[in-house]
């Protein structure tokens, strides 16, 4: 057996920065010094003279973002998710958003695999505030292959778009043929029974559930949402009517996320049972990051838990 690729989303992102630079001379990155951390300091050492250390200054760094994108550039913003999203979430909304600049925020270091950085920097909120900012694109790949491909479309996405990424390395999930698509979901798997919606590195271990599922003689369909917003509702209205029970998955909070996103165009169209599976709303812990993703029942036993609650919960 070959062996698994593991990559950070975060590599993948700062690779796709450099990729973007050598055929675009308009983009220009910026950062909050953690270069090495999110990964822009490759795109520093290929093209120092397009690239803007802000120092530790992430709501300054937003407003120069703002300012150069009107000049006609298309700017990276790159800090932790809980600065980026959290400490200049004023700057994003007012500064960037209202007048719908065109400066892609590339948020690193989310969730609780941020592992021993602690429940300070390990940001479970993030997508709860971009997703209540008008006219905010949010993407959050599952793998580096996927990242890659969000970070180009964003490129080419007018507006703001707000791209999560993570530290820890993950499963690769998508072969090199994978077509990405803004504002699309994709099946990874059909099932009649329940449907997973996952996001993020909570996908590879839907698949896995969806595994352990087929084990027990249950039909688990997985869907990968890639994108929070603008959501799949044509995708999630087939799940409700295909299987009739949902379960999401995300490493974020399970208040504001991808849970909440899904459970809003249920209750709208076609209202059937729906879990989620996420931090249940509550602070992190410092630890490892494996650690950590059990603890709070981010494993493929907790979404199968769901998916069978989810199941005797059908009218």
């Amino acid at each position: 057996m070959a062996d698994v690729i593991k990559t950070a989303t975060r590599d993948a992102y700062g690779k796709a920065l450099v990729e973007l630079g050598q055929s675009d001379p308009n983009v220009l990155v910026l950062d909050a010094d953690l270069a090495a951390a999110t990964k822009t300091g490759m795109f520093k050492k290929a093209f120092p003279d397009r690239f803007i250390d802000c120092g530790i200054a992430e709501s300054n760094m937003i407003g120069v973002a703002a300012g150069l994108s009107t000049a006609g550039y298309t700017v990276f913003a790159s800090s932790f998710a809980m600065f980026a999203a959290g400490r200049a979430f004023e700057q994003v909304r007012n500064t960037l958003a209202y007048p719908h600049l065109n400066v892609k925020i590339g948020a690193t270091h989310a969730g609780i695999s941020v592992g021993e950085d602690g429940a300070s920097h390990q940001c479970c909120e993030d997508i709860a505030l971009m997703r209540s900012i008008p006219g905010m694109v949010i993407l959050n790949p599952a793998d580096d292959v996927e990242a890659r491909l969000a970070v180009l479309a964003a490129a080419k996405t007018p507006g703001p778009v707000y791209m999560r990424f993570g530290r820890l390395a993950v499963p690769r999930v998508f072969d090199e043929s994978y077509k990405f698509e803004i504002g699309k979901g994709a099946y990874l798997t059909e099932g009649t029974d329940v449907t997973i919606i996952a996001t993020g590195l909570l996908v590879e271990r839907a698949l896995a559930a969806a595994e352990l599922l087929k084990a027990e003689g249950i039909s688990a369909a997985v869907i990968n949402m890639a994108t929070i917003k603008p959501i799949d509702r044509e995708i999630i209205v087939n799940a409700a009517k295909t299987t009739g029970a949902i379960v999401t998955a995300e490493e974020h909070n399970v208040i504001g996320g991808l849970g909440s996103a899904v459970a809003e165009v249920v209750a709208e169209t076609k209202p059937v049972p729906v879990l989620r599976v996420g931090v249940e709303d509550t602070f992190g812990k410092s630890g490892p990051a494996l650690e950590l993703l059990e603890l709070f029942g981010l494993n493929a036993a907790n979404i199968c838990d769901k998916a069978k609650k989810a199941i005797a919960l059908k009218a």
